[in-house]
């Protein structure tokens, strides 16, 4: 079993949870791949809301 450093998948973690509001258990549960697809689309959400408001 490979295991992920612990550093980074907390700042996953801490990531996900500020965005989605889901408990720690659920966020863990997820797999690596998972995990880093919700934060590349939420980071494209956020991305998108910044661009918007600059336009304004």
């Amino acid at each position: 079993m490979k295991h992920y450093p612990i550093e980074p998948l907390w700042q996953e973690l801490i990531y996900l949870a500020y965005h989605l509001h889901w408990d720690l258990d659920q966020l863990i549960d997820l797999e690596h791949a998972d995990r880093a697809r919700l934060i590349q689309g939420i980071a494209a959400l956020n991305a998108r809301a910044w661009e918007e408001a600059r336009q304004l």
